[in-house]
């Protein structure tokens, strides 16, 4: 099941991708065809009109764009290597968007980077796990209370919190979740809240549009990082220490809000994928009677007692070549045979030595199973962890 998981996760990456990549082509292609266009009109008229040679224009051309790299602009800025520029760069690092605009352009900068940005990244990648954890908390705790007031409104659960006639539904409550799809809202709307009043601080002063400026949030809280847009660029600002302070906190929570938004995201995606495995599964009949036949069957019969209505092909395809020719004879079963029809039993005992040996049974509930935060992966099982817990009554 998880290579087959895998497998169409794959394939359905690859197909998103051809699919963004006709899109783009589509829209941006004309648009680049015109400005190559008029950049090449512009530039046969600029030499024309001062006697120049393209071969040299060219030339003077790709010295600037070197210069550029290493951080020279037509307009002025601010140098990209002062002390709040190299903060603003290692911001850049630590945090995985790499706008682009600043880079280092010594062989010692390089060689330095790649180990400040490996213990830089993991760290920050760490923070944003615990961040997640702390976060779902907080949202699983004020649902859960929202839960216990509704009950309690409708009379099913006692005021005084003490057990009583709703025992069952105290019992049930202790095992509540909430629901992955309410998380995914509730961080979705906190997203779009922080990217809004990051757009309005950032239209006025850096003199983008509106739009522009949700692109460059998106962007950069994604840490995506195209380098089109970059904030806190110019030298001087209005009020340039509290807005360069307000940037790194919008930053920072972006980021951090988008980075759980992605979590749960795939969280919802590894249930598509489960219902699309699960539509195919269905679709081979045959085989799932074999396999629910083989599950239940706890008990060898020999071929001499079994009459001839219960053989079937959809039951006993399984069994043919020697395992036949044994069970016709009245021989015990063998023990691959053996494994095969308790494979259940097999797995929950697996199960349990597992708990044993983690030192605590896990509860699972049929409601923790439906709002999928079961199992995961790093990020995702710190979620998951986070959330059994925050299901007990504090």
């Amino acid at each position: 099941a998880d290579n087959a998981r895998f497998l169409l996760l794959a394939v359905l990456i690859v197909l998103y991708m051809l699919c963004g990549a006709a899109v783009f082509s589509a829209i941006e292609l004309p648009t680049e065809r015109e400005a190559k266009e008029r950049w090449e009109e512009r530039l046969e008229n600029f030499t024309r009109r001062h006697n120049l040679s393209r071969a040299e224009l060219r030339h003077f051309l790709r010295e600037y764009e070197e210069a550029s790299v290493a951080g020279i602009r037509v307009d002025d800025i601010r140098p990209r290597w002062d002390f709040t520029g190299a903060f603003y760069f290692v911001g850049t690092v630590v945090s995985t968007i790499g706008f682009g605009m600043t880079t280092p352009a010594t062989i010692g900068g390089k060689i330095f980077l790649i180990f400040y940005g490996l213990i830089g990244c993991a760290g920050t990648i760490l923070f944003f796990n615990l961040f997640l954890e702390r976060l779902i908390t907080v949202i699983a705790y004020v649902m859960k209370s929202c839960h216990e007031r509704q009950l309690r409104r409708k009379g099913v659960l006692p005021h005084n919190g003490r057990r009583g006639s709703g025992t069952s539904e105290v019992d049930s409550l202790a095992g509540w979740k909430p629901s992955v799809y309410y998380v995914m809202l509730i961080l979705c709307v906190a997203s779009l809240i922080i990217s809004c009043c990051a757009s309005a601080m950032y239209t006025p002063i850096e003199g983008w549009s509106y739009f522009d400026s949700l692109y460059f949030c998106f962007v950069a809280f994604s840490t995506i990082g195209f380098g089109d847009l970059v904030s806190s660029q110019n030298i001087r600002y209005e009020s340039q220490g509290l807005y360069r302070f307000g940037n790194f906190v919008f930053i920072l929570m972006g980021v951090c809000c988008i980075y759980s938004l992605f979590n749960v995201i795939s969280i919802v995606i590894k249930q598509s994928i489960n219902w699309i495995l699960k539509k195919f599964a269905c679709k081979c009949c045959h085989r799932c009677q074999r396999r629910l036949f083989r599950s239940r069957r706890n008990v060898v019969m020999p071929g001499n007692v079994r009459s001839r209505r219960n053989i079937s092909i959809e039951t006993d395809a399984v069994n043919e070549s020697d395992t036949d020719g044994r069970r016709l004879s009245g021989e015990m079963i063998s023990m691959k045979d053996f494994l095969a029809s308790n494979k259940v039993s097999l797995a929950i005992m697996q199960k349990q030595l597992s708990e044993t040996a983690n030192g605590y049974p896990r509860q699972m509930s049929s409601n923790s199973k439906q709002n999928g935060f079961s199992g995961g992966v790093g990020a995702l099982a710190i979620m998951n962890n986070r959330l059994a817990e925050t299901s007990v009554d504090r």
